[in-house]
C-alpha cells in the first residue's frame, strides 16, 4: 500500500469509527451526535498523521499532543447544569465520548487501526450494556422531587410523609413554605422503586385536598 493509499485508508476508517459512535449518540438525541463525533475522529486522525509528517524533527508528537488539550474545550461545551434545582450536571457522558472518540482517531492516525477498532467495539458495548443496566437500576431505585401544595392545617405535611412510608418510599423534607392565602407547600426528595413512586403519584392525583402537585 502506497503512503497516499494508507493516508486515505486511515481517514476513511476514522470516519467509520467516529460515525458508529456518533450514530449511538444521535439515536439518544445527545448534543454531540453523528456529524460532530465523526468530524472529531476524522480531525484527530488527520492531526496525528500531519504531526508525523510536519512535526519538529525528533518530536513528531508535538502537534498531536495538542489534540488532547483542544478536545477538552469541545467537551466542556456540552456540559451544562440542569435547571431542575437538584444541582445535576448534564452532558458528562457525551463529553467523555468526545474525549474517547478523539483518542480513537489518534490511534488510527498513528497506525494502530486494529487496536482502535477493538476499542471502538468495546466503547459501543459499554454504551449498550450499561444503558440496559442503568434502566434496570432506575426501576429498582429512583430519586424524585415532589412538591405538594394544599390548604394549611396542623400536621398537613405529616400526612403526606405517612403516605411515603405506606408506599415504602424514603424521604427527606427539603423545604416548606406557607403563603398568605393559608396554603402550605412542601418539597421532598424521595427515593424508592419505580412501582412505589407510581402508586404514590396515582394516589396523590386522586386526593381532593391536593391543590398543586409537581413530581
Amino acid at each position: 500500500m502506497s503512503p497516499m493509499q494508507d493516508f486515505v485508508w486511515k481517514l476513511v476508517l476514522s470516519i467509520v469509527v467516529g460515525g458508529l459512535i456518533g450514530a449511538e449518540r444521535e439515536y439518544r438525541s445527545k448534543s454531540a451526535g453523528f456529524r460532530t463525533l465523526t468530524l472529531i475522529c476524522l480531525g484527530a486522525a488527520l492531526f496525528t498523521m500531519l504531526s508525523e509528517m510536519i512535526g519538529a524533527r525528533g518530536a513528531p508528537e508535538r502537534i498531536a499532543s495538542n489534540v488532547v488539550v483542544g478536545i477538552g474545550f469541545v467537551g466542556a461545551g456540552v456540559i451544562f447544569k440542569g435547571d431542575s434545582g437538584q444541582g445535576k450536571v448534564n452532558g458528562v457522558t457525551t463529553a467523555a465520548m468526545i474525549w474517547v472518540t478523539a483518542a480513537l482517531g489518534m490511534g488510527i492516525g498513528a497506525g494502530y487501526e486494529i487496536l482502535s477498532i477493538i476499542a471502538c467495539l468495546m466503547v459501543l458495548s459499554v454504551l449498550l450494556i450499561f444503558s440496559l443496566l442503568e434502566g434496570w437500576i432506575d426501576t429498582v431505585n429512583q430519586i424524585r422531587n415532589y412538591k405538594i401544595m394544599c390548604n394549611f392545617e396542623n400536621e398537613t405535611l405529616q400526612r403526606y410523609e405517612q403516605l411515603f412510608k405506606d408506599h415504602n418510599l424514603k424521604f427527606k423534607l427539603s423545604r416548606q413554605t406557607k403563603s398568605v392565602t393559608d396554603m402550605i407547600t412542601g418539597e421532598w426528595v424521595v427515593q424508592g422503586s419505580e412501582v412505589n413512586h407510581r402508586q404514590f403519584i396515582h394516589e396523590l392525583l386522586k386526593d381532593p385536598t391536593v391543590k398543586a402537585f409537581e413530581f
